[in-house]
């Protein structure tokens, strides 16, 4: 999908994203979103899940004429994903600026904190409920006129009790 917009040509939404929040992340945060989005190659799947790129600390440059230096880039991540990544930094360094194009990173300072990710864990399935579970839900619904309600609150039931070990009320 190579189209352009206002060509009449469909355009994936996540180019369209991309070029609206890529310029607000670069202002804000210094960091882009294909260096987001990239980030499980550019580190690994080893130090994918437990870090993540948090910004690009320019140097402040007093004038056109000062010299390029490299920039610092701050990675967030989780507990013992630290050593791992410290262990790495030159690695990475060498990765993020082969993903940039030129050598924009120097340094990299490691900030540890949560690191969420948009992937849920997969959910376990709620276990089958003991006769004795199911006559008590039974019991516990069976006053209830509507229809739907009834069905719909012995669903949640079944998914709480379910969810709880065996045994435990």
């Amino acid at each position: 999908m190579t189209g352009k917009r206002g060509s009449g040509n469909p355009v994936p939404v996540g180019d369209l994203a991309t070029e609206i929040l890529d310029p607000v992340m670069r202002r804000r945060a210094g960091v882009s979103i294909g260096l987001v989005q990239s980030w499980d190659e550019i580190v690994g799947p080893h130090l994918a899940g437990r870090t993540r790129p948090e910004k690009i600390q320019w140097p402040r440059r007093m004038s056109d004429d000062d010299p390029f230096e490299p920039a610092v880039l701050l990675i967030a991540c989780e507990g013992a994903a630290a050593l791992h990544l410290q262990h790495e930094t030159a690695e990475v360094i060498g990765r993020v600026n082969a993903y940039l194009g030129f050598p924009a990173i120097g340094r990299i300072r490691i900030v540890q904190k949560p690191v969420r990710r948009n992937e849920e864990e997969p959910r376990q399935r709620p276990r089958a409920l003991t006769p004795s579970e199911k006559a008590h839900l039974a019991t516990t619904v069976r006053g209830i006129e509507d229809d739907g309600l009834r069905q719909a609150l012995e669903r949640l039931g079944t998914s709480i009790l379910g969810s709880r070990s065996s045994g435990s009320r």
